[in-house]
């Protein structure tokens, strides 16, 4: 199919076989083929000015038109003969710095020289476009924030992590790079299933998703409570059964339409034609082939549904077999959805002394969840923390900030869960520590005199 990226239009059918990294020129008809690697005209011999202050962006400063740069593109001519063309005929270039000439070189070459690179999805470049194009999507989730997260919440090779997110799999996708295939991840979602487009871009092989359960947020408290069953989601079933039914039904009616059509014939008075009789008698084989075929598409349908469902069930007894163990080896949680009630439902699934870490766009969700984790306790080394970013451009003699930064890349909530004793009031807890100071305090405090 046509890909269209960056006013570009190319197909991808010469890139099949290439290694990552191979860099492709678009030729006429969006083929590509693999580029050159040929000397490029420096343009040190040129003349360049010592300022850039007499220069005025008139628009009338480029000779050519754009009907010019148009025929010069039908007549074949390569990207790097226009962008020479348009120096050439350029009557500010020699004024301009040596630094706005490589500017100015390198703007139109992205323009008018169709050049591509393939390279290898990682985590790092989807985040990096998946924030600069569409950060809704990703709940403006930074790229450095994202790396916070993967560190925060120890994700290694092995692990038994637990992930809850609605960054159109983003999360899932960085979680899984970093396992690289070993362990398990069990992907809580919202709603009818959950959401993978980021995931699927990042072309994991098929043995990363063996390990790779989902489960439903709405069967969390009924797991917790002990009256989760798999027969509580939708009656596939009974759908099964009624489905089966009507197709009995319609198979029935068939059945008889077709004892009505083959019967029809005998029927028939005796005065009609040789031919006219053959007529009716293939559309009549015509009718009962078709209806037959129909039958069996509609048997297959079914049994495919059927399939399909106990495959559903089969996963899900799976996820929830692994969710009661309780032994999760961290938790993350990157959703648009209040982070409290989350939060604290699925700790519950996580092991002591194992990390867990929140994302959230705004402070104030994780402040007031900061607050309930306190109550409730069973959390140590808790840490809410925002990451600054500044991008500087680093070139010879020109290193300095990039003119444009990040407002802001949302804030995390870190933590590590300890064993937490049901039996004590966490009340009484803090005024038993309010009471009791500690015994070298307290030697002190004898020592000194009166």
């Amino acid at each position: 199919r046509k890909i269209i990226f960056e006013k570009q239009w190319f197909y991808l059918d010469n890139a099949i076989g290439h290694i990552y990294g191979t860099t492709f020129e678009v030729t006429s008809g969006g083929n590509l083929q693999p580029k050159q690697e040929v000397e490029e005209t420096t343009t040190e011999t040129k003349e360049a000015g010592t300022d850039n202050r007499n220069i005025v962006d008139d628009g009338k400063s480029q000779k050519l038109t754009h009907d010019d740069i148009k025929a010069l593109k039908d007549k074949g001519i390569k990207g790097q003969e226009i962008v020479q063309q348009l120096i050439e005929n350029s009557t500010t270039f020699r004024d301009k710095t040596e630094f706005a000439q490589d500017k100015y070189i390198k703007k139109k070459k992205k323009k008018y020289e169709a050049v591509i690179t393939i390279v290898k999805p990682s985590t790092r470049i989807l985040s990096t476009m998946y924030y600069a194009r569409e950060p809704g999507k990703i709940n403006h989730l930074r790229y450095d924030t994202l790396a916070q997260m993967l560190t925060l919440g120890n994700i290694h090779a092995g692990n038994k992590m637990i992930v809850m997110e609605t960054c159109a799999g983003l999360v899932l996708g960085a979680v899984m790079e970093r396992m690289g295939g070993y362990g398990s991840i069990i992907q809580m979602y919202p709603g009818g299933g959950p959401v993978r487009a980021a995931t699927s871009c990042f072309g994991f092989p098929k043995p990363f998703f063996d390990n790779l359960h989902e489960f439903p947020l709405s069967k969390v408290q009924s797991l917790l409570s002990g009256t989760f069953s798999t027969e509580t989601l939708p009656a596939d079933p009974e759908e099964n059964a009624l489905v089966e039914e009507e197709s009995n039904g319609l198979s029935e009616e068939k059945q008889s339409s077709l004892q009505e059509t083959e019967e029809e014939p005998t029927e028939a008075p005796m005065d009609i034609s040789p031919t006219e009789e053959q007529d009716t008698m293939d559309i009549n084989v015509e009718d009962v082939e078709f209806k037959e075929n129909k039958e069996k598409e509609n048997k297959e349908n079914v049994r495919e549904k059927q399939i399909k469902q106990w495959e559903r069930r089969k996963k899900l007894k799976e996820a929830a077999a692994l969710l009661r163990e309780k032994n999760a080896d961290g938790l993350i949680v990157a959703s648009k959805f209040h982070p409290t009630p989350l939060l604290l439902s699925l700790l519950e699934f996580v092991a002591p002394s194992r990390p867990f870490v929140v994302y959230c766009q705004y402070k104030e969700p994780l402040l007031e969840c900061y607050t309930k984790l306190r109550e409730r306790g069973g959390v140590i080394n808790l840490k809410l923390s925002e990451t600054w970013l500044r991008n500087y451009q680093v070139l010879p003699d020109r290193s300095h900030p990039k003119l444009t930064m990040s407002g802001g890349g949302g804030y995390l909530l870190s933590g590590i869960t300890v064993v937490l004793e049901k039996g004590k009031s966490d009340s009484s807890n803090s005024e038993a520590l309010k009471m009791e100071e500690p015994s070298s305090k307290r030697c002190k405090l004898q020592d000194l005199p009166c």
